[in-house]
């Protein structure tokens, strides 16, 4: 089993070995990182531009905080 990603500390490269994650997805969540702090929860992941409530829901195991 893979490690899950943290979303606190993944670059954009490392974000878009996700899958359902592509170059902007990738890149609002560090925008988003970088403008309001780290994740408090996975679930904070849904705050960020194109992440919506399904994504969200295929990442869930993926990644962490």
């Amino acid at each position: 089993m893979n490690t899950p990603v943290n979303l606190n500390t993944a670059t954009a490269d490392e974000l878009e070995t996700l899958p359902y994650i592509g170059p902007e997805k990738a890149q609002n969540v560090v925008y988003y990182r970088e403008k309001h702090g780290a994740f408090e929860s996975v679930e904070h992941l849904a705050r960020v531009s194109g992440i919506g409530p399904r994504t969200l829901a295929r990442l869930r195991g993926l990644v962490t905080v």
